[in-house]
């Protein structure tokens, strides 16, 4: 896919994916392949739904990674991210889910997302993941 081929990127569109399966992660071409380079993308009002009690989960998540050949299109991202909104999960399942998803559309060099998610009964719960598995 070229910077010419992204299809959320200068377009006026509202509606959002209304699941992560949906959803459509674009990329476009790493302009320093070769380079090793990290982008920070900061994610801080993440929500999806408690899949035992219904309740909104809350979330500051961070993306970090090292591009291969392939960088990821924010407003792509940001579309996948809100697709959770009214998706059932457990805080675990979404962040090792955006890993995956992101190393699928990517292959990048390295990767990490953290996922600090809304204390819930006096608990405060921080996910990580990362690619390549240490």
């Amino acid at each position: 896919m070229t910077a010419n081929d992204l299809t959320l990127l200068g377009h006026s569109e509202n509606r959002l994916p209304s699941s992560p399966d949906e959803a459509k992660l674009e990329t476009f071409p790493n302009c320093r392949p070769g380079r090793r380079f990290w982008i920070h993308l900061d994610c801080p009002e993440f929500s999806s739904l408690c899949p035992v009690t219904g309740q909104p989960d809350t979330a500051h998540i961070v993306i970090r990674y090292v591009p291969g050949e392939r960088c990821v299109e924010t407003k792509s991202l940001k579309f996948y991210l809100a697709s959770f909104r009214n998706t059932p999960s457990f805080n675990e399942v979404i962040v090792n889910r955006i890993l995956d998803d992101l190393v699928a559309a990517l292959d990048p060099t390295e990767l990490h997302v953290s996922g600090k998610f809304g204390a819930r009964g006096g608990i405060q719960l921080t996910c990580e993941a990362s690619h390549p598995a240490a």
